[in-house]
């Protein structure tokens, strides 16, 4: 992510986008088998879970500033 300030309306469309990656890369689990595949999915919803808990803690932090 950028060190630019973001806007609410910016953190709540990056929140949806990240939300729906993780929706991707979960139903693409489900649909492929294999344990160097599993793990890669694991991976990229770990990250899309820390991106997510990271834009969460600034739309509080921009909610509380109002």
């Amino acid at each position: 992510m950028s060190n630019d300030p973001l806007s609410l309306q910016e953190i709540d469309e990056r929140i949806a986008m990240t939300r729906e990656n993780i929706r991707e890369i979960t139903e693409q689990a489900t649909a492929i088998s294999g344990a160097a595949d599993e793990a890669r999915n694991a991976d990229r919803i770990a990250k899309q879970n820390e991106e997510l808990d990271q834009l969460m803690k600034l739309r509080e932090q921009l909610l509380q500033k109002k």
